[in-house]
This record gives structure tokens, sequence and C-alpha cells, in this order.
């Protein structure tokens, strides 16, 4: 029984490792429609060596995205234009971030950080449905970690290696 036991609680550790080992969102639903304050946890470097660049890709559907600044860290704002143009509290919005890239910083391959932005989820994006924000980390001599790969029709995450963070997106709040 005692056997069994330890054996059940080393494989929930070694899968809460794995689960743990790349870049993942702090809060992983949020109703369409509204604001959506991101945290993109960034767990390690590239196999020993630090992060010294993280670039992370804003949705379509996802606009007027705000990078929070990062001390000791540049901040990059990549434009362009979105695929269609979409509505944001009266104003109409055809482009906006489409990338964010925090670079010049260091972050130790055994250290942790947090990398934050804010965006609106528009009313047009799937209730229902994941919608995906890849994440690359760069590190120094051409090591990257690129957390982009997003599950096919009926396929989990789970079943990825490199899987992209993702947000569920629930129905839009009704005003008050």
């Amino acid at each position: 029984m005692l056997k069994s036991f330890i054996s059940v609680a080393a494989l929930t550790v070694l899968g809460a490792t794995a689960a743990f080992a790349h870049s993942t969102l702090e809060v992983t639903e949020a109703h369409v429609g509204s604001s959506y304050k991101a945290v993109i946890r960034v767990p390690h470097g590239c196999e020993g060596k630090p992060t010294i660049v993280v670039r992370v890709q804003v949705p379509e559907g996802m606009i007027a995205a705000k990078p929070m600044p990062k001390p000791g860290w540049t901040l990059e704002k990549i434009k362009g234009a979105y695929e269609k143009s979409y509505d944001y509290f009266g104003t109409s919005m055809k482009e906006g971030v489409k990338e964010i890239v925090w670079k010049g910083g260091s972050l130790a391959d055994d250290e942790y950080d947090e990398f934050v932005f804010r965006a609106f989820l528009t009313d047009s994006l799937p209730v229902g449905k994941t919608v995906y924000v890849p994440v690359v980390q760069e590190c120094p001599d051409g090591a990257a970690e690129r957390w982009i790969e997003i599950p096919a029709e009926g396929q989990s995450s789970d079943d990825l290696e490199f899987p992209a963070p993702g947000i569920k997106l629930l129905e839009k709040q009704s005003e008050h």
C-alpha cells in the first residue's frame, strides 16, 4: 500500500513539474467584450542559458494591447493592421499592437518572472473556444524556447510538446 502511494505521489510530482515547464497565463478564462490582463509566467531560461528576449504574439480579436514596462528590460511594440475593423467603445480600430517584445534583460535559467499586458477581447471571438497567445523566449547563442503550438480540432494542449498559453472565452457579461 505504501509503495503504491509513493509511486502515485512521484508520478503526480513529475506530472506537475512537466505542466509548469512552459510559459503559461496566470488567468486562463475571460469574458469576450471585456478587458483582459495577461500575466505570462516564464519559469526558466533555455537549457541552462538565461532568457534575454520575450516575444508575445497578440492574437487576432485581442485589440488595444498595452504592455507593462519592466525595469531592466527594453519594451518594443510592433504594430500592424488587424484582419478587420473592431469597435472599441465606439471607436473603429483597424490597427494596433500585434507583437510585444521585452528585451535586454536577463532571466537566469533557475529564476522565474512574469511579463504583463492588457488587451480588449472583442465580442467577435468565439465563446466556448480558446484563443492562444504564442510566446517565444530567446536566449544567447541562438537558443530559444518556442511556446507556439496550437492544438488542432479535437486535440488538447496536453498533447503538444510546446503549447502556446491559452484563454478560454466565456460569454459576454451583461451590463448593469
